[in-house]
């Protein structure tokens, strides 16, 4: 965990991530160059997380406009947004994805009257301080959570929102991580978050490496360990918040928070306001990313499991309906129903923040 999740290096113009596709037998960092590159690292999961692909878009269109070697600021604007829509494309449902590369993009279309030498700086500097934010937006987000749970708590996540996914931290993690620091001695149990594994081989990795207490099950174990008293509270991230408070988050969420309802285990969302989509009124409109059929029937297996031609449903994510939520963590306050009020508090709280 000494490694950065996603770094720039300006020097020579690279991307520097963690391959997440090889962890946890092998920590490989990469270096990507060209559109491509990035592109398949974001959607082959090499980078993944929302937060960690909004910084990882953000370095990487700044790049790609580094490349642009024009001085006309119509044809350079034209080049930014063919390669702005190419890298958006790579993950629909990650809502920081877009929202990173709209704000690199309004720096271009803010500055027009500015040379293009000056507007590539500009980028470069928005892109730091994207990833600067991130940092700063987990942090808060642990102390918000931290209030909702109390020492020698069991708490369970599911998929990763850890350090992996983001900057630094994490989000659904950073309570674990600040509790840690002050004594909590939390338990946690993380899902191994089928097909993908990201709890097994990412989230019990970096936990088990920072000498957190945390014990791996199956995703079908999630409502046996709450029957069992051991959880007192779930905590994961998310991908994109509705309006109304639905959240899309890696796919067996939704089992997990109709389980913890029924054992009364409050599910809590940790998500900075960058992933709170108000122009997506709910979880019905957010669009469900579907990934390759070979992900669920060979990919971590040395034979194949599954007969040849079997039909193979495998959505990326689900939607958890919002009257499974006790909270909303963001960076700003714990939002809590009716989501759209509390979401409007929240985000004047915000641009207050900004203006103070």
């Amino acid at each position: 965990m000494e490694y950065e999740t996603v770094e720039l290096d300006d020097k020579d113009d690279a991307l520097v991530i963690i391959d997440q596709t090889k962890l946890p037998g092998k920590t490989e960092i990469i270096r990507l160059k060209t559109a491509q590159e990035m592109w398949d690292a974001i959607y082959l999961l090499k980078v993944r997380g929302a937060p960690a692909i909004g910084v990882a878009a953000a370095f990487g269109i700044y790049l790609l406009a580094k490349q642009i070697d024009t001085a006309d600021y119509s044809t350079f604007l034209a080049e930014f947004r063919k390669q702005k829509e190419y890298l958006d494309s790579s993950r629909p449902t990650a809502v920081n994805l877009s929202w990173a590369l709209k704000r690199m993009e309004k720096i271009v279309t803010d500055n027009r009257d500015k040379s293009v030498e000056e507007i590539k700086r500009l980028l470069k500097a928005e892109a730091d301080a994207i990833k600067a934010e991130d940092i700063r937006v987990c942090k808060t987000i642990g102390e918000f959570g931290l209030t909702l749970v109390k020492p020698g708590d069991g708490i369970l996540t599911h998929c990763n929102a850890g350090q992996l996914a983001t900057s630094k931290y994490g989000t659904a993690t950073a309570p674990i991580y600040l509790g840690e620091e002050r004594g909590y001695h939390f338990r946690v149990f993380a899902d191994e978050t089928r097909p993908l594994l990201q709890g097994a081989r990412l989230t019990s990795y970096e936990l088990h490496s920072s000498g957190v207490d945390v014990t791996l099950i199956c995703d079908n174990m999630a409502a046996t360990v709450m029957k069992n008293g051991w959880v007192d509270a779930v905590f994961v991230g998310c991908d994109r918040v509705a309006r109304n408070g639905d959240t899309a988050n890696k796919i067996g969420t939704s089992s997990v928070a109709i389980a913890a309802n029924y054992y009364n285990v409050p599910v809590y969302i940790c998500a900075p306001t960058s992933t709170i989509d108000m122009n997506t009124a709910t979880g019905a409109d957010i669009h469900i990313e579907e990934r390759p059929a070979e992900e669920v029937t060979q990919m971590w297996y040395r034979e194949r499991m599954a007969p040849e031609g079997v039909k193979v449903y495998n959505p990326a994510f689900d939607v958890t309906d919002h009257s499974l939520i006790a909270g909303i963590v963001t960076e700003y306050g714990i939002a809590r129903e009716p989501y759209e009020e509390s979401f409007r508090e929240i985000f004047a709280r915000k641009e207050n923040a900004e203006y103070d």
